[in-house]
């Protein structure tokens, strides 16, 4: 699998580094970043046809493990980028097989709203623009209540 953007170093793993200087520019998951989740999370590694990792690894059991480890460990931006992708899924995924857990719900939110700046393609993407919410995902009604500055 190709990435877009290769591992940039400018950005170490920081406890408070919220990506403000950075653009939004974080579309793809990044291979260094995979790999880190791959060993930290025990996630299962892509096999050489592997497309769309961070979806498939997602897992509604594991949604509580990801929200710790994305709060309680140093991340730099790529790995934040690609864990929330994986939690966002996760939670798309519970929402098939579960009720609505606003106790989650807030916690995922609250990321995001903290993380903007890392998280905005990934937020516009599972909100689904003007899309009617038939047509749409499970988490989608909820992606939408979280207003991004353009």
């Amino acid at each position: 699998m190709t990435t877009a953007y290769p591992y940039n170093s400018k950005y170490p793993r920081t406890k408070q580094n919220n990506g403000g200087v950075m653009k939004n520019n974080l579309k793809y998951v990044t291979k260094p970043a995979r790999d880190f989740l791959i060993e930290k999370l025990g996630l299962p590694e892509p096999d050489e046809f592997c497309q769309d990792w961070e979806y498939i690894v997602a897992n509604a059991s594991r949604i509580e493990e990801f929200l710790a480890f994305y709060e309680k460990t140093l991340l730099n931006i790529e790995e934040r980028f690609a864990l929330m992708v994986i939690i966002i899924a996760s939670f798309n995924d519970y929402l098939n097989e579960n009720n609505f857990s606003p106790l989650i719900w807030n916690r995922i939110k609250n990321l995001l709203e903290k993380d903007e700046a890392i998280h905005m393609n990934t937020i516009l993407y599972w909100s689904l623009g003007d899309e009617d919410l038939e047509d749409c995902f499970a988490v989608t009604r909820y992606m939408r209540e979280i207003k991004v500055r353009h």
